[in-house]
């Protein structure tokens, strides 16, 4: 099969946030199979939207799926695990102003996934934009994260950590392969 990429550093990008994604999502899976559906099944509802994203970056990457349809569902894929995760059923959090802080920079993820996708000429976002997606989501797995080491530690907290940086690490993945298309494309 023919690749999308012929550079290595692309290559290796794609290939190592497709391998850590679905290492993360079938840790996900065994905890969703270990707690029962009663307590995860939000992480299995997650889960499905994470695994289409992977399914689509490899498409992509071997080139069965056109740029415009990887952009616009991989967009609505990750838009809906953020409003599901973190704007409709957010993590309790101890602290409200930190509460408060991922609730904006949610929503702020969000309406930039959203104005992104919805412009007609989607190749002239620039590159510092597309970046901005991906440390946004960062940030918020970081402040997560942050608030987990605060509590103490029980049998959930690896699934959390792992939890909380999957869609981070496909959100790297999709700005990758979005910045290399605009790239090709200048």
């Amino acid at each position: 099969m023919e690749t999308r990429y012929k550079k290595k550093a692309k290559v290796l990008d794609v290939v190592i946030t497709a391998v850590a994604g679905m290492l993360s999502v079938g840790i996900m899976l065994y905890g969703v199979s270990h707690f029962g559906l009663v307590e995860a099944w939000p992480e299995l509802v997650l889960n499905v939207f994470y695994i289409a994203c992977l399914v689509m970056m490899w498409l992509y990457f071997f080139n069965q799926l056109d740029t415009q349809r990887f952009n616009y569902w991989c967009s609505v894929c990750v838009g809906v695990t953020v409003l599901l995760r973190d704007i409709l059923f957010p993590p309790p959090l101890a602290s409200y102003p930190l509460h408060l802080v991922c609730l904006t920079l949610s929503v702020l993820l969000l309406l930039m996934l959203t104005f992104f996708y919805a412009r007609k000429k989607w190749k002239s976002y620039s590159k510092r934009n597309l970046w901005m997606i991906c440390v946004i989501d960062m940030v918020i797995a970081a402040l997560y994260n942050y608030v987990i080491y605060l509590n103490p530690v029980n049998e959930y907290t690896d699934y959390l950590l792992t939890e909380i940086w999957i869609r981070p690490t496909i959100t790297y993945g999709l700005v990758a392969c979005f910045v290399s298309e605009t790239e090709e494309n200048k």
